[in-house]
């Protein structure tokens, strides 16, 4: 995994531009801590951090090859799970490789194949080629929108970046917000494409974005389509557990430690057996997060009906694992410095507030121990594990489901936000434009019925909406810390293959996820098989509420503050001085975005225009 970042510009000679180029390459050392280096064309430049993963010695970047007709360069982040069968075939048909990385596959895979090396791949990966023979740039993403691509469009060109922060340390770009922006960060409705920053874009998942002197042109290689499915009950759950197995072996390839996260649910519980089974005498490595007094003190609630560890524990005995829990105190979680981290890392003004800074501690931990980890992602979204997906009421919704059922750390009100400025943000008529546009190109199945087509749109408003977002989030806390996180169910065979089933079979035994529990319980604990999904952990420790409030405090003794054109500092006062016990989860939320606000705005002084 790496960080990747560059500038293209047709009237100006960028080889007198090194320092520009360097400032944008170093915002991505947390990235890559391994390595770095340039690469610089008269119209071009590359720049790189290498977190090395795949051998390690022979895949330096940039990388590039000498034509007859130019130079080919690639810098690339991600991992190409098929690389050993494309490089097999690669050299069949006459490419030499002169190292066995992935990274070389993918550039000599281009020079093969062009652009359309993209339907070949699979992975997660985002990269981008100068191809000196036609003056042009090639950026590539892959087609869940697991590793990020993020470009800025400038008079004669483009910057591109893994991260909005490589492209803002290049004086063209202008630090700007404007109420789309602030919106799109809001609203929760994860718009594709959209990045909050005014004037840039995210290369969309499963796209190709080509940039020479005529423009910008994008070419969509995959996207989530209807089709017919033909296998029976059993033959489905039969090919899951094919799908499943193949993916997590393909997923543990790597030449350094590799580890699984571990939350004692049927997600992380199903890599966790599978992967012990495909390492054999090589013991599986798991860790898990708590907070300290959370199993004893733990009280349940709307989300939540059981602590994580003691189904933590029964995996961790079932598969004999290397197990190591990171058990959080609150005052480090509480630690200021540890939201700066966090806000640095995602360069958005929002978190899931402690579910943030406790993920990054989590990965902050594991680093130290292991270089990748394995995590759960999509399988929710893909086999209908979210409680909401489940209730009549949100199925009826005309809304993102996760909106109408105003899921867990997402205020879908504004609490706590000015609200001159909740009126001019619109953000429910917003929302219903961009739920007509999402729902608007979901084709129908041919068999299906009323019923089976809204629960085909739930799920494809999961993966193509929210999936995006907890994979930024996970993406962006892990490579804060150099930790490469891997996510096998968002291989696209699978998401595929089960987009299709009917509803009937995801749900055939009146549970979530049956389909998934169907292929795997053979593999896992009783317990663990039959648990009622529960959400990544927040803590229920009453002095981390009272250091928010703290903190609050210290925002209002500054009365200058920027904050306060977005927060409403009644609203703040108020909540303040409220009891902890009296902070309720909507409130506490409030209380979270506007330390956010705070520190994102101290941190990167946007130019915020709210007219």
């Amino acid at each position: 995994m790496c960080g990747i970042t560059g500038w293209v510009s047709f009237d100006r000679d960028l080889t007198r531009e090194r320092e520009a180029l360097e400032a944008m390459t170093r915002t991505m050392a947390c990235r890559g801590p391994d390595a770095h280096d340039t690469w610089f064309e008269r119209h071009a430049a590359l720049g790189h951090r290498r977190l090395a993963v795949i051998d390690l010695p022979g895949g330096a970047q940039p990388m590039s090859v000498r034509t007859p007709n130019g130079e080919v360069a690639l810098v690339y982040s991600g991992e190409a799970y098929n690389f050993a069968e494309l490089r097999d075939e690669l050299i069949a048909a006459g490419e030499r490789f002169t190292t066995v990385s992935d990274t070389e596959v993918v550039l000599r895979g281009y020079l093969r194949w062009g652009a359309a090396l993209a339907d070949r791949l699979n992975g997660m990966y985002a990269f981008a080629i100068w191809d000196e023979r036609d003056r042009k740039l090639v950026m590539v993403r892959d087609r869940l929108g697991i590793k990020p691509l993020y470009y800025y469009r400038t008079r004669d060109g483009i910057l591109f970046g893994s991260e909005p922060k490589a492209i803002l340390a290049n004086p063209l770009a202008e630090r700007a917000v404007d109420l789309d922006g602030l919106r799109e960060s809001l609203a929760f409705t994860f718009t594709p494409g959209h990045a909050i920053w005014a004037g840039m874009r995210q290369v969309e998942p499963g796209t190709v974005v080509t940039v020479d002197v005529d423009g910008v042109r994008e070419r969509t290689y995959w996207r989530l389509e209807t089709r017919a499915h033909e296998d029976d009950l059993e033959t489905t759950v039969g090919r899951v557990r094919e799908l499943l197995d193949d993916t997590v072996r393909r997923q543990l390839v790597a030449d350094v430690p590799r580890c699984l996260l571990l939350s004692g649910g049927l997600d992380s519980g199903t890599l966790t057996a599978l992967a012990a089974a495909h390492l054999g005498d090589e013991r599986v490595r798991t860790f898990a997060v708590d907070f300290m007094g959370q199993a004893e003190n733990f009280r349940p609630d709307d989300l939540r009906d059981t602590p994580d560890t003691p189904f933590v524990r029964d995996v961790v005995d079932h598969v004999g694992s290397e197990h190591v829990d990171i058990v959080l105190d609150p005052k480090t979680l509480a630690d200021p410095e540890v939201r700066r981290a966090v806000l640095t890392a995602r360069d958005v003004p929002t978190t899931l507030g402690d579910m943030d800074l406790s993920l990054y501690l989590l990965f902050k931990e594991i680093r130290k121990r292991s270089t990748v980890a394995l995590s759960g992602e999509s399988a929710d979204e893909l086999f209908g594990g979210y409680r909401h997906i489940h209730t009549p009421e949100v199925q009826q919704a005309r809304a993102f489901p996760w909106i109408a059922f105003n899921v867990g750390p997402l205020d879908k009100d504004g609490h706590g936000l000015d609200r001159s400025l909740l009126d001019r943000l619109a953000l429910e008529e917003f929302r219903r434009e961009e739920y007509g546009s999402a729902v608007a190109d979901i084709k129908r199945g041919d068999a299906e019925d009323d019923h089976e087509h809204r629960m085909r749109i739930m799920i494809n408003l999961h993966l193509t909406r929210f999936l995006r977002f907890l994979l930024d989030r996970k993406d962006r806390l892990s490579m804060a810390v150099g930790l490469e996180v891997r996510v096998p169910f968002c291989d696209h065979r699978l998401v595929e293959y089960v987009y299709n089933a009917p509803w009937s079979f995801k749900h055939y035994d009146g549970r979530e996820k049956s389909l998934l529990r169907g292929a795997v319980k053979d593999v896992l604990p009783e317990s663990v098989a039959w648990r009622v999904k529960s959400p990544y952990p927040s803590t229920q420790d009453p002095y981390y509420v009272r250091q928010l409030q703290v903190q609050a405090k210290e925002l209002l003794a500054d009365p200058g503050h920027g904050v306060f054109e977005l927060v409403d500092r009644g609203w703040l006062r108020a909540t303040s001085d409220l009891e902890p016990a009296a902070v309720d989860r909507v409130t506490r939320l409030g209380l979270e975005r506007a330390l956010d606000f705070g520190v994102w705005l101290d941190l990167y002084r946007p130019d915020l225009t709210l007219a």
